[in-house]
């Protein structure tokens, strides 16, 4: 602001001596300014906050198209059995409103919207078999009671990156998902939704890459409802240090390289490896994340502690 003010009784002045002296003050502020910006993580490197936003964004634009085949790869199929545990954990009811945030490809959602289906249909087949001898008029008005209880489920997918979303729309299309799901373009540092809004949140693999962890786990605290559920999807600390020595083998000696053959891009499937070594251990996280308000937080280890999988309710 001096700065400005001094500019102001300058005016347009020529360029005298007085005046290099206020372009020299204006770039020591810059400059200063731009030193003053907080440091972060960049898997082993350190840049500043902004600086890896960018470069964090860059590498989701650069993988998108061959993400699902980089994830069949690198867990060598595991990562479909994580997210239907998680959805059999979520255990979700008709009606319920899932939001999936950095959840792009829709990977979660298509799960969700799968697994409420296959409910219904089951219920129903468990009613209609105390049905003895139903008249057609029956079974019309049961089909249509059936049809209203399921209405209302929904699952908001979430992402700030436009070529995850376009991915998994495409995805959505090609597997017939044409009910019950929005695409939202979105920070989950700031997300774009009312306060209260859904039943449950979910991040997968998703938390490790963005700025402020704490700034994430706000926000979903806030757009849950009373009695809303988070769950988050997330690689953490292996337990067993055999597992662990071979795990580090595989993730810098083998995931990038995969990188390369398929995806020719071996620079984001580093960065990728290098955030999981980054992000806190299960008890850490467990603390951040009752930091935020949440209760009845505990995590469970899956495949050693490959992943982690956390959970919290606001009450």
């Amino acid at each position: 602001m001096a700065a400005c003010r001094l500019l102001g009784s300058f005016g347009a002045a020529p360029w005298t001596g007085s005046g290099r002296k206020l372009v020299a003050c204006i770039s020591v502020r810059l400059h200063s300014g731009r030193a003053e910006e907080k440091q972060t993580h960049f898997g082993f490197e350190s840049v500043s906050e902004s600086e890896k936003a960018e470069k964090v964004y860059r590498v989701f634009e650069n993988v998108a198209k061959n993400y699902d085949i980089m994830n069949d790869a690198m867990s060598l199929g595991i990562h479909r059995l994580w997210k239907d545990a998680l959805i059999r954990m979520m255990n979700p009811l008709p009606g319920t409103k899932l939001l999936d945030v950095a959840g792009g490809t829709g990977d979660i959602a298509f799960r969700f919207m799968d697994y409420l289906r296959l409910q219904h249909e089951r219920q129903s087949r468990q009613a209609m078999k105390s049905f003895q001898s139903p008249s057609w008029q029956q079974i019309n008005d049961f089909y249509e009671q059936q049809n209203k209880s399921d209405s209302g489920s929904k699952a908001v997918i979430c992402d700030i990156n436009k070529e995850m979303l376009k991915v998994g729309r495409q995805k959505a299309e090609q597997l017939n998902y044409t009910e019950g799901l929005a695409w939202v373009v979105g920070n989950a540092e700031e997300l774009p939704f009312d306060d209260d809004k859904f039943d449950v949140y979910t991040i997968a693999f998703g938390i490790r890459n963005v700025t402020h962890i704490d700034h994430v786990l706000q926000e979903a605290y806030r757009v849950l409802k009373p009695g809303g559920r988070f769950l988050c999807l997330e690689f953490s600390k292996v337990q067993n240090p055999i597992i662990s020595r071979l795990y580090d083998l595989y993730s810098f000696q083998v995931i990038p390289v995969l990188g390369e053959v398929i995806a020719a891009d071996w620079k984001s499937y580093q960065y990728l490896v290098e955030s999981i070594r980054r992000f806190p251990d299960q008890d850490e996280f467990k603390g951040m994340i009752e930091d935020a308000g949440f209760y009845k937080v505990e995590y469970n280890n899956w495949t050693s502690g490959i992943v982690a999988v956390h959970s919290g309710f606001k009450l």
